[in-house]
């Protein structure tokens, strides 16, 4: 497999990451918890997924958190198994 480096021009991997945790919390509140950051930095991230994305990915179901989009369950189903073995990769290497 050849990987083409322009598709990862301008693009911020962490915001996978970001994507993930908010994916799992389902609260951006939590979600920066996790994360180690505040708040706004997670919605901040949240934007710049949506626009790269050209969706919502997730929707606000008020103080409950928020709800993902069909789009979102879509990438979560293809980021999951790749993060998870970039995180195997990453654990490999530190010790």
């Amino acid at each position: 497999m050849i990987i083409d480096e322009r598709i990862f021009s301008g693009v911020d991997l962490n915001l996978l990451l970001v994507f993930m945790v908010i994916y799992r919390e389902k609260n951006l509140s939590r979600a920066a918890r996790c994360l180690d950051v505040r708040q706004p930095a997670v919605s901040g991230s949240l934007s710049r997924l949506r626009l790269k994305f050209n969706d919502t990915l997730f929707l606000s179901e008020g103080p409950k958190g928020v709800r993902p989009t069909q789009r979102a369950n879509e990438l979560a189903e293809v980021l999951l198994p790749a993060l998870s073995t970039i995180q195997m990769l990453i654990k490999a290497g530190l010790k």
